[in-house]
This record gives C-alpha cells, structure tokens and sequence, in this order.
C-alpha cells in the first residue's frame, strides 16, 4: 500500500498526475489535484515523475 501526498502550495493544477496515473488515483478538487482513490496506487510514482512543480511524494506504508 502506498500513501501519496500533494502539496496544495506548490500544486497549479496542471492535471499532468490526473492524465499520466494509470489507475486514476487524482482528481481536480478546488483546483488543485488530490489523490481520492489512493488505495489504487500502484507505486509506480508516474505522477512523481511528470509533475513540472515536484509537489507530489509518494510513500510505502
């Protein structure tokens, strides 16, 4: 199982995470992406990797 933190003050919402996750972890809430399926997380931490402003982190838990 995996926990993945956005950071809401770095986040602008570009929607890169939401597009790149292969099993839809994010929505756009508020503007601001949040992981409302993070149970599906797969570790692959693809939506580490595309986000232009490094606001997400994803953890083994």
């Amino acid at each position: 199982m995996f926990n993945v933190d956005v950071n809401k003050d770095k986040c602008t919402g570009c929607e890169e995470c939401i597009d790149s996750c292969p099993v839809s972890v994010f929505e756009l809430v508020d503007g601001k992406s949040e992981p409302v399926e993070m149970e599906e997380c797969l570790g692959c931490e693809t939506c580490v990797e595309v986000c232009p402003e490094d606001a997400i982190i994803v953890t083994e838990v």
